[in-house]
């Protein structure tokens, strides 16, 4: 990514001021970072869609999967924007025909992800888009799904990085691809 303008700058700060910090949610400790809020300020929401497409345009992306719930917020807009596919990841039991699994650990408990067993064609080029990273357990595990229907992951890309839990660094050791956050707080 190539140095970053000071509009692009502002851009993020303003970003930034729309998200709401909730302490001790989901419970005690933890300092949870609320999108919510963003979302429902019009001019930030269309400038995170805006920013995603100017970042990912050009990388020739086939396929944009995310994770329910609040990844399809960003997937499905981003995936219009690319003329791409979406591709849903979802807890299980949620998606109606023959699906893959994987399982995983959160910065908080452990969980499981489905995908449809159809969802991907071999070597399509996909961005794997979630709201937030903290230890990288989610969006590992749609990798993994990506890999399993033995897709191409190019990237991985997040609205917020909670930077102190090592998510981005895992990925990017693990992984060897792109990874792009547009808003980094601290976190745990």
């Amino acid at each position: 990514m190539a140095a970053q303008s000071s509009d692009f700058n502002d851009q993020v700060e303003y970003l930034k001021s729309t998200v709401r910090s909730i302490p001790d949610y989901p419970k005690a400790g933890i300092l949870f970072r609320d999108i919510t809020t963003l979302c429902t300020d019009p001019k930030a929401f269309a400038l995170c869609n805006k920013l995603l497409y100017e970042e990912f345009k050009d990388k020739r992306i086939e396929a944009v999967v995310s994770a329910e719930a609040r990844g399809f917020v960003f997937g499905a807009p981003l995936a219009n924007a690319l003329e791409c596919a979406f591709v849903m990841v979802r807890k299980p039991g949620k998606l109606p025909a023959k699906t893959i699994e994987e399982h995983y650990e959160l910065e908080y408990g452990t969980s499981t992800l489905q995908m449809h067993e159809d969802a991907l064609k071999p070597g399509q080029r996909v961005l794997v888009l979630d709201d937030l990273v903290a230890t990288g357990g989610t969006v590992d595990a749609m990798l993994r799904l990506v890999k399993r229907l033995q897709a191409t992951p190019v990237a991985a890309a997040f609205i917020i990085d909670l930077f102190d839990l090592g998510g981005v660094e895992n990925i990017r050791k693990n992984w060897n691809i792109e990874v792009f956050s547009l808003l980094k707080f601290p976190g745990h």
